[in-house]
């Protein structure tokens, strides 16, 4: 954009008549020269405008110091009026204008932040795009991918299901269920709360293209049973400690065995209800295509139907049994009430049948008894309490339900004031000296992803937690963002398969990747939008490849940072009935009201 370029006008001055002049040194009653004595301190012109008084003053010295006399002739009176009067409107049009600049609302100003927020919710989601699995988008923003895993699901054994699609998990080549369907919920969410958020910056369509590449995958994954003795859930565990793990290769490349184990839907009670909450809430963001919406919801209910009635002594956790197998390894399961609680909640709203709600709710209490202490107030893949007091609170605040939720709803009020006062007062929580919440133990996962998941709560609930974000994204004391791509400075050397291998044509095998894996050069490709785990409790990062507690990114983790940043994201602008529209207060509730009443 061209630098302003300010303009004249030139208007052609009448004649003057001039006269001499004289410096006139006035002195005061004390005999002190004035202040005003000094040779140019005060000028007096006097252009003789208006009718002059008979009374002779020629003979009386100026007012002031130092004074000129000046005698101006208008020759042409009309003129001078007129060229007076456009003088005096551009005077008060600049005015007008200062004080619009001053005082008018600035559409991109972000509440004091200076983060560009908007261009982090893009490179966020564009992470997304790095890690998909199968038929590789054309148009996609990612460069450095291409079609991988065709063969998915074609493998030898009892199990045959084509599990082409759905998402890498991290800075490997496998694909896990659980993380996935928990990665679909959170995004979902988002988007049922903040759709107008998204649509106001031009993610919107990103973000429900990034879900339905994700849903379309888990409907995959459910296969419905054929007989009573085949309920079974694919899940695509590709990589074994002979494959993925041992092999640093780019997966367009792959050419190892990825088999799949499957689970008994009734017994892998966390891995069914963490499906039926992502194919539930996705139900509501696709709710205008009404043929897709109904088959994720049609879906949802027959395996929560499978799960949720089993008899209790045999649910369980998907990596208890053989079914998880080296699954444990990475995203070992500690309870399954939850997931149940989760998935029933979800499915009561996106179908309006209280008899779910009835489940959750009922199931809450045994379900926050079974919470571990190390997790309690921690939102991620593995325990969803904290998420679902939030949903419970919400509709009690808009829908005061009554009778039979009120227990789980105080347990819910109580739960999440606790939560909310110890992000504050820092009780239950360790911080770093730069302002990190450390949600998890020394010897725990990467903190990150629990700060990310916090600050989205506390946003849904208040939006005070927001440093917790601009720490993630630059703000801490090692000054750097921790989600590539952004800012100034950022991770460089990712534990990621396809970052870390140049895209250059070639084939590279297990043991030609293992240069990429230990080389100290940066990545090749910028995995743009990628979190990655994040500093030590002491603020401390390394940025090494190999050492993958730092540099490792996953999806899970990144619904958390997109959660996270379309919450914190400014509102569009009112709307026509001056109603603030950063949240959709009832999208949620579109089946619920129907049972209940408007609020």
């Amino acid at each position: 954009m061209p630098s302003p370029v300010a303009s004249t006008s030139h208007v052609s001055a009448p004649s003057i008549g001039r006269h001499p002049v004289e410096f006139v040194h006035t002195i005061s009653e004390a005999g002190r020269l004035l202040p005003s004595a000094s040779r140019w301190n005060s000028i007096e012109l006097d252009f003789r405008i208006f009718p002059q008084s008979s009374t002779a003053y020629k003979s009386l010295p100026s007012r002031f110091s130092k004074s000129f006399d000046y005698d101006l002739v208008i020759t042409d009176k009309k003129h001078f009026k007129r060229f007076a009067y456009i003088s005096a409107s551009v005077v008060l049009v600049i005015l007008a204008l200062i004080l619009l600049v001053l005082f008018l609302p600035h559409k991109h100003k972000h509440n004091g932040n200076s983060k560009n927020l908007t261009l982090a919710v893009n490179q966020a989601l564009t992470f997304f795009d790095a890690q998909k699995s199968g038929q590789f988008p054309k148009n996609s923003p990612v460069k450095f991918r291409g079609d991988s895993g065709l063969q998915d699901g074609n493998v030898g054994g009892s199990t045959h299901a084509d599990l082409v699609g759905g998402f890498y998990d991290s800075g490997n080549n496998m694909k896990f269920s659980f993380p996935t369907a928990y990665t679909i919920t959170l995004l979902s969410w988002t988007v049922i709360e903040y759709h107008k958020k998204y649509a106001e910056i031009g993610e919107l369509e990103h973000v429900k293209d990034i879900i339905k590449w994700g849903t379309d995958y888990l409907l995959k994954v459910f296969i419905p049973p054929s007989n009573a003795s085949s309920n079974t859930v694919g899940i695509a565990g590709n990589g074994t400690s002979q494959g993925d793990e041992n092999c640093w290769q780019r997966p367009e490349n792959m050419d190892y065995p990825r088999p799949v184990s499957s689970c008994d839907s009734g017994v892998a009670s966390d891995l069914a209800g963490e499906i039926v909450a992502a194919l539930s809430a996705a139900s509501i963001v696709f709710k205008e295509d009404s043929e897709y919406s109904g088959k994720l919801v049609q879906t949802a209910e027959k395996l929560f139907k499978l799960a949720s009635e089993k008899n209790p002594s045999q649910q369980g956790t998907y990596t208890r049994l053989d079914c998880g197998k080296e699954a444990r390894n990475f995203y070992n399961s500690s309870g399954y009430l939850d997931e149940l609680v989760w998935g029933g909640t979800w499915l009561s709203f996106a179908t309006g049948n209280t008899s779910h709600l009835e489940y959750a709710t009922g199931l809450f209490s045994s379900a926050q008894s079974n919470e571990t202490s190390l997790e309690k107030g921690i939102l991620y893949w593995n325990n969803k309490l904290p998420a679902i007091a939030v949903l419970l609170i919400r509709l009690q605040f808009f829908h005061d339900i009554g009778f039979p939720y009120e227990s789980a709803m105080q347990e819910s009020a109580s739960m999440i004031d606790s939560l909310m006062c110890s992000y504050v007062n820092g009780r239950n929580f360790d911080k770093t000296a730069g302002g990190l919440i450390l949600q998890s133990p020394e010897t725990g996962p990467p903190p990150l992803q629990f700060a990310a998941t916090a600050s989205f709560l506390s946003k849904l609930y208040s939006d005070y937690l927001e440093a917790l974000i601009n720490y993630i994204l630059g703000d801490n004391p090692m000054k750097m963002s921790y989600m590539v791509g952004f800012g100034h400075q950022y991770p460089t050397k990712v534990h990621h398969r396809s970052a870390s291998t140049p895209w250059d044509g070639k084939y590279y095998s297990c043991h030609d990747g293992d240069k990429w894996l230990q080389s100290k050069d940066p990545n090749p490709n910028i995995l743009v939008g990628a979190m990655v785990g994040g500093p030590d409790r002491f603020d401390k990062y390394v940025d090494q490849r190999d050492n993958r507690k730092f540099t490792e990114p996953s999806i899970s983790s990144n619904a958390g940072l997109v959660a996270a940043l379309i919450a914190l994201q400014d509102p569009p602008p009112r709307d026509s009935s001056g109603t603030n529209v950063g949240i959709d207060l009832f999208g949620l509730f579109d089946k619920i009201k129907v049972i209940f009443g408007p609020p």
